[in-house]
């Protein structure tokens, strides 16, 4: 492993007060020196899956190669070695969202198993015919379906806060849709394919105000700012681990102890269980009843080594370095002749969908591909949202920690040659 120093190692000693030096964080990330059609590569496909830092790659061939095995019942040594990592895996996605035990992490394959956990579970054991969930006309399909299949499962009704035209969240008319019946609200922080952060204290708020719970959908936060579960007072917070620069297949279901202890098993097998007898099963209270079967192991290491590298580089300076991009590209692509952005809310992240006259996402998508700059195209998993828009899909341009300037810039170029070649 290289001995050079580390971008996280820089900002150690600066308690995250310092500004990124990009370049330095890009080092850390080897599929950057890649090359795309012989151009370097520029990698803007941040929301739907961000790239993996050397400290997680390390940390996971490390757990492969020296100490690898099954955890929890075994004595022997390397049993115990792989368990006290894994459990450190778990206090450390604690400590980075303040959650006040351990024994609120639940480990998943990501954000989409961690919603459907809890509409299996919470949702089939207290919500009956004519209870209300309330959701956003901008969530991800992973914060619809199994709402929707509880509703025609149950008779539940599910009810949609709308947005404006900029992709804010109309905060009134949310309110509206509250009533003595609403169970549950399920809520997106920030819209992958808008990149709207949500004023999600006061859905929160207003929400336990009727007596409802409130599950939220970070996985589009997780990677982006400061997150205080404590603080936010949700019921429930989901995210996943390979959006903030971890592997994939491990994700997080956070929920208040009380609330995780009162909810059936989403599965059945060993390690979730106390006793077993032909005649009756008994389980373990929460995470380990909703954990059924060997874990992700490895990626759950993985997981809490990029939370390690998050937390080391500082939320803070990761917020203000993107919050820049943001701002620049904004103003970059919009001076593109023809381009137009879908998503101007007063807060947004590190996203901007957009696309040009008379050309489709998809012809932009592979046009710019072929000058090494990599965007994501089509409905982004919200076709509600695209539906709002008017639009069947759009090209996404989603900034992390490791873009620069220079890759905006990269970016706009490419798009006007989409723009020259289709003036033909």
């Amino acid at each position: 492993m290289s001995k050079a120093t580390t971008a996280v190692e820089v900002l150690a000693g600066d308690n995250s007060t310092a500004a990124l030096d990009v370049e330095r964080v890009r080092q850390d990330f080897p599929i950057l020196r890649q090359m795309a059609y012989g151009q370097p590569l520029v990698y803007l496909d941040n929301a739907a899956s961000a790239q993996k830092p050397r400290q997680v790659l390390d940390a996971m061939q490390e757990a492969y190669e020296t100490y690898y095995s099954n955890v929890h019942r075994g004595v022997h040594h390397l049993s115990q070695l792989s368990t006290d990592a894994f459990e450190a895996a778990r206090d450390k996605v604690a400590r980075f969202i303040n959650a006040r035990s351990v024994d609120e992490i639940v480990f998943t394959r990501g954000g989409t198993e961690s919603i459907n956990l809890v509409a299996a579970t919470y949702g089939r054991k207290f919500l009956t015919a004519g209870d209300e969930i309330v959701i956003s006309h901008m969530e991800h399909h992973a914060n619809i379906v199994p709402w929707q299949m509880l509703r025609d499962e149950l008779g539940v009704v599910l009810k949609v806060a709308p947005i404006d035209d900029d992709g804010n969240l109309l905060l009134d008319e949310y309110e509206k849709l509250l009533s003595p019946r609403t169970r549950l609200v399920a809520m997106t922080h920030i819209s992958n394919a808008l990149g709207t952060v949500t004023p999600i204290r006061d859905i929160i708020r207003l929400a336990h105000e009727r007596g409802a719970k409130v599950l939220v959908d970070g996985c589009q936060a997780a990677p982006h700012m400061i997150l205080d579960v404590q603080e936010l007072d949700a019921d429930f917070y989901v995210f996943s681990g390979h959006k903030m620069y971890g592997p994939t297949g491990i994700g997080v279901l956070w929920g208040k102890e009380e609330i995780l202890n009162d909810m059936p098993p989403y599965q059945t097998g060993g390690e979730m269980i106390s006793v077993v007898t032909l005649e009756k099963t008994t389980f373990k209270k929460a995470p380990h009843r909703f954990e059924a079967g060997t874990p992700a192991i490895v990626e759950a290491i993985g997981l809490g080594a990029a939370v390690d590298y998050l937390t080391g580089l500082g939320l803070d300076n990761i917020h203000a370095h993107e919050d820049g991009l943001l701002a620049y590209a904004t103003q970059r692509l919009g001076a593109v002749p023809g381009l137009v952005i879908h998503g101007r809310a007063k807060e947004k992240a590190s996203i901007v969908s957009f696309l040009m006259e008379d050309i489709h996402a998809h012809d932009i998508g592979t046009i710019v591909d072929r000058a090494g700059v990599a965007v994501r195209v089509g409905h982004h998993c919200a076709q509600p949202v695209m539906e709002r828009f008017g639009v069947a899909a759009t090209a996404r341009a989603s900034f992390a920690v490791y873009n620069t300037r220079a890759e905006v810039d990269a970016l706009a170029e490419a798009l006007d040659k989409v723009r020259e070649l289709f003036a033909r």
